[in-house]
């Protein structure tokens, strides 16, 4: 039952009834900011609450410690439960993470054929029906517009949902426009684009929704808490 509280509680319905019903299966979201804005985090908190509903989640990344995103994952469901008052929360805890998987890949092999190689074999072969991938730090920068419509293309064939993170160079508070120049080539293949801001005016880290489908965006009123490293409402 406090589980149950917990799911319909979290701030992510928010965000679920902004973009009509999340990403939905088969499609795209992209999660944009500078680096060490809160991408990872508000990525791990997304897959937390998909863990919370019984779902399984793979998380990639290519990163050179990937030991730092199973942290994040500890870190997050640690607040969760101490902010809720998750009840059992070591053996919920043990429930969910046994659906969480995290794939490393070395950056110079993480070319998309290789990620997707990877993912149906952990899929597929490895029996493990994820529900959500997450692609943190994917090298949109290098990519084709035809590498994301193989992701979308895996993404229907397994039913599942598709997140990726890219870090921004120059894009920021001072952005000219709000699609990141790296993502114009790629937008007809993205569903869900939500920039992470910094507002000099407040201090915090909004998320701005930028893309929903094909509708027109909604403020969210949802910020990241850089201390609790969760998404909550403004």
């Amino acid at each position: 039952m406090v589980k149950a509280q917990l799911i319909k509680q979290s701030p992510l319905r928010i965000l679920d009834a902004s973009t009509h019903g999340g990403v939905g299966v088969g499609n795209i979201g992209v999660l944009a900011a500078r680096h060490g804005l809160g991408k990872t985090s508000t990525l791990v908190h997304m897959a937390t609450d998909k863990l919370l509903q019984g779902k399984h989640v793979i998380h990639v990344t290519f990163a050179q410690k990937p030991d730092h995103t199973i942290e994040y994952y500890e870190e997050i469901f640690a607040e969760i439960s101490k902010l809720k008052g998750l009840a059992g929360a070591m053996q919920v805890h043990d429930e969910i993470m046994h659906n969480r998987t995290v794939m490393n890949f070395e950056p110079k092999f993480g070319t998309p054929s290789h990620v997707l190689e990877g993912l149906r074999a952990r899929i597929e072969a490895g029996g493990f029906p994820a529900d959500l991938v997450i692609v943190d730090e994917f090298d949109f920068f290098h990519a084709k517009r035809e590498d994301l419509k193989q992701f979308r293309d895996f993404a229907n064939f397994e039913a599942l949902e598709l997140w990726f993170s890219v870090s921004l160079e120059q894009e920021g508070d001072s952005a000219p426009q709000p699609v990141p120049h790296v993502l114009e080539k790629h937008l007809a293949q993205i569903d869900v684009l939500i920039n992470l801001r910094h507002h000099k005016d407040d201090g915090k880290v909004h998320l701005e929704l930028v893309k929903d489908h094909g509708n027109t965006p909604t403020d969210m009123h949802l910020i990241l808490d850089t201390k609790t490293l969760l998404i909550s409402q403004e």
